[in-house]
């Protein structure tokens, strides 16, 4: 498994975060959330080169929406999808792989604490 990395294209409007390698326990879930603290508003995570995630990554993706941070997933891998829905959060989190439903004025901020 790759070590997760994360490259931000800031568009003004949205914030996408391009990642990369594999979303589990330690420093890998840490990277996320603090990418995702720094860039708290109007954020698409794209997985699609997120070849797995643990249990502690689902929970890291699920404490950040308990701590108000909005944020869309998108163009998840089937395994990664696959885990989602195992563990029960597939209708918790907002999944999305139509870029036509992306549009940036769908999107509402949030403030981060």
């Amino acid at each position: 498994m790759d070590v997760l990395s994360v490259t931000v294209k800031d568009l003004g409007d949205v914030v996408t975060l391009f990642c990369k390698g594999t979303i589990v326990s330690g420093a890998e879930a840490a990277i996320l959330c603090a990418a995702v603290r720094q860039y708290g508003r109007n954020l698409i995570l794209d997985l699609s080169e997120v070849d797995g995630i643990d249990a502690a990554g689902v929970g890291a993706l699920i404490a950040l929406q308990s701590a108000g941070v909005y944020f869309r997933l998108k163009h998840l891998a089937q395994r990664v999808r696959e885990t989602l829905r195992l563990r029960g959060v597939d209708s918790v989190l907002e999944i999305c792989d139509d870029a036509e439903t992306l549009i940036p004025h769908t999107f509402q901020a949030v403030g981060i604490a």
